[in-house]
Order: C-alpha cells, then sequence, then structure tokens
C-alpha cells in the first residue's frame, strides 16, 4: 500500500482490531487465552510522508461490539456459553461498564519512523481515564499496515477477571493487534466524499 500525503479512512470493512488475553494464577490450566475483535471501529490518518511527526491518528472502538472469536488452551474446548458469559463479563462495571462508557478512544500525540517501520504514541481513553500508550507498526510487503500495543488494563481501572478465589485470572497486561489492508481517502473541505 503506497500512501500519499491527504486524509485517510479506514475500519471493520478494511482491517482487523483485536485484543489478546492470557491466563495468569494456579489455575491457569483450565482457562483460555483469548482473541476479542472489535466488530465497530473507525479510524482515521492524517498522512505527510516527507514529515511524519506531521501526521496523526485516530481511532475510535464501540465497547459494546467487542465479541469473543477463539479461545485457546484450557481443559474444555470454549463453549458458546461461555462466549455469553465473557461478553457479560466484559460489559460489566469491573470491566469495561459499556452503558456509562461506549467508546474507547485513541488520538495519536507524536509519530516517528517510516510507513515501513513507525511507532505511534498517544492518549488512550478507556472508562474515562486517560494514558500515554505506544502504538508499534509497519508495512508487510502487500502493503497492509500492521502492528501491535501492549497494555496493562488496571491502569484505566480495569480489574482483570478472576474466578475460583483468585486461582485463574486473566494476566494484566493485554496485546492489542490491528491490520488494515486498504486506507481509503476522505474528502478534504469542500469535497464531496469520492
Amino acid at each position: 500500500m503506497t500512501v500519499s500525503d491527504g486524509s485517510y479512512g479506514f475500519g471493520p470493512s478494511v482491517g482487523r482490531l483485536r485484543i489478546r488475553t492470557s491466563r495468569a494464577g494456579l489455575g491457569r490450566k483450565a482457562g483460555h487465552d483469548l482473541t476479542i475483535e472489535a466488530t465497530r471501529w473507525s479510524g482515521s490518518a492524517v498522512v505527510v510522508a516527507s514529515d511524519p511527526a506531521k501526521s496523526s491518528v485516530t481511532v475510535t472502538v464501540e465497547t459494546g461490539s467487542l465479541t469473543v472469536r477463539e479461545g485457546t488452551g484450557g481443559l474444555k474446548p470454549l463453549t458458546d456459553a461461555d462466549r455469553a458469559e465473557i461478553q457479560r463479563t466484559l460489559g460489566s462495571e469491573a470491566l469495561l461498564h459499556t452503558a456509562e462508557h461506549p467508546t474507547i478512544t485513541f488520538r495519536s500525540t507524536s509519530i516517528t519512523g517510516t510507513p515501513d517501520s513507525f511507532e505511534i504514541t498517544g492518549d488512550l481513553t478507556i472508562k474515562g481515564t486517560t494514558h500515554p500508550v505506544t502504538v508499534h507498526g509497519g508495512s508487510d510487503g502487500d502493503g497492509t499496515v500492521c502492528g501491535w500495543a501492549s497494555l496493562t488494563q488496571s491502569t484505566w481501572g480495569i480489574k482483570p477477571y478472576s474466578a475460583f478465589m483468585g486461582a485463574l485470572k486473566v494476566a494484566d497486561e493485554v496485546r492489542i493487534e490491528y491490520e488494515v489492508t486498504k486506507l481509503e481517502p476522505l474528502p478534504g473541505p469542500g469535497q464531496a466524499p469520492a
């Protein structure tokens, strides 16, 4: 994907945004490492290829759109009932409290590197709490832009899920992964959408 200077949009039609969790605690063999996907999200990027520091990125995720896609490990396979329980737990006050906080937002504050290998530092707001996070990324040979960021849930006031008196719990650190196959040009001021 060769990108020229301009404003671009992206979202689930041209990309994927996933959260990967891992297990902790003495009972971790009983639980599952989860892949959770955001199904409703949108992003925009202003690209200044000659001066990446002038570029910017914003992403908004609807917290109610987080869907369990896969559970690996564990003593038994992840069932539909397990998925439904995880969905309820994600929306709870202890985790994302989706009723009061319907979105998660990321706004870049600095971008360094090249289109092939870059870092985006920005403000991530979850549950009304904002902290800095660094997103790593780059473009692969076929032009797909992909990357990751690690974050510690408790920093944003999220209490990692636990069961069996803490013997089984989700690790506090989660990994966010993204992949965008196409950036869609956004109209400039006074222009009609393409």
